[in-house]
């Protein structure tokens, strides 16, 4: 009898697989997207949210759009900055908008 089950369960077993594997995809690119985030912490506050008093502007809340033409502006030296403009450099288009993205959903 439990022979004749094992071939139902290994079936049913990569069924379950095949259909959590998108599930999986969107966990990782959370993942890396929240990483890349992680980033900006030091200066930036977790999430975005700069302690109070600091120098730096927090970032959870700005529009994407805002945060990906800052960043462009840094990238190509446009806009002024004492590390920014070297940060920017090793970033992507595509990472910038991710951590644009990451940023306009935070909370403030």
């Amino acid at each position: 009898m439990l022979r004749s089950s094992m071939p139902f369960a290994k079936a049913l077993a990569a069924a379950l697989l095949a259909l959590s594997l998108p599930v999986v995809a969107q966990d990782s690119t959370a993942l890396r997207t929240s990483a890349l985030a992680a980033t900006c912490a030091s200066c930036h506050g977790t999430a975005g949210r700069a302690v109070n008093g600091a120098s730096v502007p927090g970032l959870a809340g700005l529009p994407a759009s805002y945060v990906v033409e800052q960043m462009k502006a840094f990238k190509v030296g446009t806009r002024p900055a004492t590390v920014m403009h070297q940060l920017a450099k090793g970033y992507s288009d595509a990472q910038i908008d991710q951590i644009a993205a990451y940023f306009a959903v935070q909370k403030e």
